[in-house]
């Protein structure tokens, strides 16, 4: 049975991928930050899932979910980096905060939770982090520049 930590699972493909993952019977921690959205898809699976509050951008919020699912499930095999939401504005329009807060939560909040569970997975000598992207990463669509640029960070 694999593990699987998700983030940013309160819509979207996030949500998608945490009930295939449960209902093909593996357990998963399924987050977002506001840990309510997500309690109807961990709901019938009390035995093998766990629902956690999860901003990527908070260290602290970072670090207790993955101890909570170490303690829970014994580790974690599998990272999703998921979460993530669209900014658009032209680049010499864009506002500063909210092109602070889109790195911090599409940058390094991967980087976070990377870095999080990457002791367990070395102690264990196993696991995958799976960091999605988007074609916005290719192709940036006018107004589109700062969501194409974060983007392009996962690809590699």
């Amino acid at each position: 049975m694999t593990i699987w930590l998700i983030t940013g699972c309160s819509t979207g493909l996030g949500r998608a991928l945490a009930t295939a993952v449960l209902a093909h019977g593996d357990r998963a921690v399924v987050t977002a930050r506001d840990v309510d959205s997500v309690r109807d898809i961990t709901g019938p699976f009390a035995e093998t899932a766990l629902a956690l509050p999860l901003d990527v951008t908070d260290d602290a919020q970072v670090a207790a979910a993955v101890a909570a699912a170490e303690e829970r499930f014994g580790g974690i095999d599998v990272l999703v980096n998921n979460a993530g939401y669209g900014y658009r504005a032209a680049v010499e329009e864009g506002e500063e905060p909210a092109v602070r807060q889109l790195f911090d939560t599409q940058l390094f909040g991967t980087v976070r939770t990377i870095k999080a569970v990457l002791p367990g997975m070395r102690e264990r000598r196993s696991g995958t982090i799976v960091n999605l992207s988007s074609i916005g990463a290719r192709l940036s669509p006018e107004g589109s520049g700062y969501y194409s640029a974060v983007k392009a960070r996962s690809r590699h």
